[in-house]
C-alpha cells in the first residue's frame, strides 16, 4: 500500500523538545540502603534479573548520581556485589 497524501501529515517545528530523564530508579534504593548500612562489600540479588543486568543498571545509577568514588559494582560468578571504596 502506497501512502497518499492524506495519510500522514508534516508539521513545522523549530527545535526538538529536550529529552525527558527519569528522576530516580527502582534501584535508588538498593543504593541507598548499601550506603547508610555498615557493610563495606554486599552480594546483590534482584528476584528475576540476571546479574549483568543488575550491575549494569545499578552503574547507570551510580554514574548518574556521581558517587562512583565511593561505590563500586561488579559481577563475579554470575553474582553482583556492590563494594565500598
Amino acid at each position: 500500500m502506497k501512502l497518499t497524501n492524506e495519510d500522514f501529515r508534516l508539521v513545522e517545528v523549530h527545535e526538538k523538545p529536550s529529552r525527558r530523564y527519569r528522576k530516580g530508579s527502582k534501584y535508588d534504593p538498593i543504593i541507598d540502603k548499601f550506603m547508610s548500612g555498615k557493610s563495606s562489600l554486599v552480594k546483590v540479588e534482584v528476584e528475576g534479573k540476571d546479574a549483568n543486568y543488575v550491575r549494569t543498571q545499578l552503574k547507570k545509577r551510580i554514574d548518574a548520581r556521581v558517587i562512583g568514588e565511593k561505590i563500586e559494582v561488579s559481577v563475579v560468578n554470575n553474582v553482583t556485589y556492590l563494594e565500598k571504596k
